[in-house]
């Protein structure tokens, strides 16, 4: 298995368990400890992944509400929307707020 394939791996283990140790992924995936945190280091590039400090060599977490494979607003998409659904009513706003719940990582309230 080759890096790749392994982060990607990794990642729909995260989306499963939510949190996991770095000792328990590196053992499952046949790798140092350092190799997992150099992948958990390139995936939070473009994931919405935590490290955690701990006394056994830490974890990591993926944020509430991510999962692989499926489309999110970008910040800069939901702010806009954000703007626009002020001046929104009645079915249009229930649109919007739909629009919220499918596809915002941070879900909007209100």
């Amino acid at each position: 298995m080759g890096p790749n394939e392994r982060r990607m791996e990794i990642m729909e283990t995260l989306c499963h368990r939510r949190q996991e140790t770095m000792g328990n992924l590196a053992f499952e995936f046949g790798v140092s400890v350092r190799t997992i945190k150099n992948d958990i280091d390139h995936l939070s590039l473009s994931y919405p992944l935590e490290t955690i400090c701990g006394r056994y060599g830490g974890g990591v977490r993926v944020a509430d509400g991510f999962y692989m494979n499926r489309k999110y607003l970008k910040p800069v998409q939901q702010e806009l929307l954000e703007r626009l659904s002020a001046q929104l009513s009645g079915d249009d706003l229930t649109v919007m707020n739909s629009i919220f719940k499918d596809f915002a990582l941070n879900k909007k309230t209100g």
